[in-house]
């Protein structure tokens, strides 16, 4: 029986020609990234070393990344004073995957990672956030672990007691219908699978039309699989990855594809056709409560939010600036954007799509997570509906547990952004 594309990484990462799915090992990581937690990770690294006389290095730091995102800038004392207490470990120990708050470099962690050449196919890939899932777009063996681990991989370089996850194998086929795209597909996969339906278990896509998808689109899709309870979602790494590294991250050194061998065991294999797939909305309050937009469209709207590190990137914001070209968001429907990386802000800028959207309404924030969860900028009122191209829609995210979270694609939310109400996209509008 031959691997699949997780057991491949791993069985590199451990020395070993062959490894299979319930096998406990211990990976080296190729990258340890953490945000704003690191200031908890960094209590847990130096209790490792407390009643000891060993000095508290990490063990390489040219494999760590921190990145401040989630309350940027900050909105405590708190909060500043961990920046500040990070901020000091990080020139301590040498650290230079690090990214301030600062619009030359910042960003969300997701975005900032694979567009600065951090993520490599093959790679072992670890953070303390769970949307780490998303660096499986580039073909790398990627996941969250908490803090404690985190302190663990800081201090030796693997993961302890990692066991080896069933895969489902995904295949799509066919070409989108018009103002469908990867996040509507995602959905309709989460929804047919269910919120627990991938538990410990790694979802790998294939067919034409992941084949044919940019590399912005397989982010999303590896970003919500961690929504069906996955471990990681992966696409094997190919020419479109290449293109990615080589023009985007501006990498020029070998790049090592991993593919699964033919005769690789999947636990489950999907098959989904495009054309069946319509417009998607998670409703309150799960992310498996998908149902078509067609269904829903008497929901009024109090925030539309799009971005994060889910749909904030530049073919997102372009899908948006598209819609609301020379158009109005409703009375009494806020609009906020944020893009996924200062990089994405900017090349919105030189394209004009921040005009656009500023010109129908939309206040246009700096790239952060903060609105996704509720802690930073977008809170919402008792009794508020968003609707929202982020991730998540459990009571309470977003600021508040008397709220509402929808979640659907760019596309549906500038086009509910126009008429107040969650709305199909009109035809021509893609």
């Amino acid at each position: 029986m031959g691997m699949t594309v997780v057991e491949k990484i791993l069985a590199r990462a451990t020395g070993q020609e062959k490894v299979k799915a319930g096998d406990v090992l211990e990976p080296k990581v190729d990258l340890a990234m953490s945000h704003e937690n690191a200031a908890l990770v960094i209590n847990q690294f130096k209790e490792i070393y407390k009643g000891t006389n060993l000095k508290a290095n990490v063990w390489d730091p040219s494999k760590i990344a921190i990145i401040f995102d989630h309350r940027v800038p900050a909105e405590s004392a708190k909060t500043a004073t961990n920046q500040k207490k990070i901020r000091e470990f990080v020139a301590e120990q040498g650290i230079d995957k690090f990214h301030d708050i600062r619009a030359d470099e910042g960003g969300i962690c997701h975005q900032v990672l694979p567009e600065s050449g951090y993520v490599r196919p093959g790679a072992v890939i670890v953070g303390t956030d769970s949307h780490t899932t998303t660096h499986g777009a580039m073909g790398a063996f990627s996941f969250g672990i908490g803090a404690t681990e985190m302190a663990s991989v800081w201090t030796l370089g693997t993961v302890l007691n990692v066991e080896v996850p069933k895969t489902i194998k995904v295949i799509v086929n066919g070409k989108f219908n018009e103002n469908v795209g990867p996040k509507d597909l995602i959905l309709y996969i989460i929804g047919k699978l269910t919120a627990q339906g991938a538990n410990f278990k790694v979802i790998e896509f294939h067919g034409e039309t992941i084949k044919n998808m940019s590399l912005s689109g397989r982010l999303v899709l590896c970003n919500m699989s961690v929504e069906a309870g996955a471990t990681s979602g992966i696409v094997p790494a190919d020419k479109e990855t290449e293109r990615y590294l080589r023009e985007v991250a501006g990498v020029t050194d070998e790049i090592n594809f991993v593919a699964p061998d033919e005769d690789a065991d999947y636990v489950q294999v999907m098959e989904i056709n495009t054309a069946v797939i319509q417009p998607q909305v998670a409703c309150p309050n799960t992310v498996d409560n998908v149902k078509q937009v067609s269904t829903v469209t008497d929901k009024k709207i109090n925030q539309i939010v799009i971005g994060s590190c889910t749909n904030g990137r530049l073919d997102d914001l372009k899908t948006a600036a598209d819609i609301l070209r020379d158009k109005k968001i409703s009375k009494g429907v806020r609009m906020l954007v944020f893009p996924a990386s200062w990089r994405i802000y900017k090349e919105a800028l030189n394209e004009g799509y921040v005009s656009d959207l500023i010109n129908a309404g939309a206040v246009v924030m700096n790239p952060g997570c903060g609105c996704c969860l509720g802690v930073h900028q977008g809170a919402l009122g008792d009794g508020e509906v968003s609707l929202s191209t982020t991730n998540r829609n459990f009571k309470g995210r977003m600021g508040n547990p008397n709220a509402e979270v929808y979640l659907c694609s760019p596309a549906v939310a500038a086009s509910s952004a126009i008429t107040g109400y969650i709305t199909v996209p009109e035809k021509g509008n893609n």
